[in-house]
């Protein structure tokens, strides 16, 4: 009796090692497969980036969202140009605080102020991008696309109005150089975006 309660026992034991080593392959094969995924969308990524002007940052601003975006270039546009919303935003709040800050000249007054509504154009412009993406998958596609990319297009303009305003001695010292390399970078941040979008577009045409 007592051989074959051993016999039981070490074929469970059997049964049990296989077990757990199916299971070890099974969650290696599957780790394997998410990261051999997430590689593919990372790549897909890079090379998309490489045909906009600022490919270094469009990758840097993007290659968080590699799971989300895989390698669909309609998620892809769409991501950068949430991006560039979200940063678009984010200055002209920190332009809105600069303006009203104390000791600059009537001169630096007035250009943070029209830089101040330029910036508020943009972001409206990227919203109403934002708005029509969704409708990319119905029937007037050429119509949205075109639509969208007039906006961002348009974003993109006030952007450099923007920077172009504290061109020359408007504006001296570190506060110059801060707000010109925010509004910068918003302006990257929108090439790319249009950049992307119209990639997009081009599968389409």
């Amino acid at each position: 009796m007592e051989g074959c309660c051993s016999s039981n026992s070490n074929h469970l034991v059997g049964i049990l090692l296989i077990f757990l080593s199916l299971t070890r392959f099974s969650t290696t094969a599957s780790a394997a497969r998410a990261l051999s995924g997430v590689t593919t969308n990372t790549e897909f990524i890079r090379t998309s980036c490489s045909t906009t002007t600022y490919p270094e940052l469009c990758y840097a601003s993007l290659s968080d969202q590699a799971t989300i975006i895989r390698s669909d270039p309609e998620l892809l546009a769409h991501a950068a140009l949430s991006v560039s919303l979200d940063t678009a935003k984010s200055t002209s709040s920190m332009m809105v605080k600069l303006s009203q800050s104390h000791g600059m000249t009537p001169r630096e007054v007035g250009a943070m102020r029209d830089c101040v509504e330029e910036l508020g154009d943009s972001v409206d412009e990227l919203k109403k991008s934002m708005g029509e993406m969704p409708q990319l998958r119905g029937p007037n596609f050429a119509l949205t696309v075109n639509d969208i990319q007039t906006w961002v297009s348009a974003a993109l303009t006030d952007e450099d109005t923007c920077m172009d305003g504290f061109a020359g001695k408007v504006m001296n010292g570190n506060t110059k150089i801060a707000v010109r390399n925010q509004i910068v970078n918003v302006a990257h941040m929108t090439s790319n975006a249009l950049a992307l979008i119209n990639s997009y577009a081009s599968l389409h045409s």
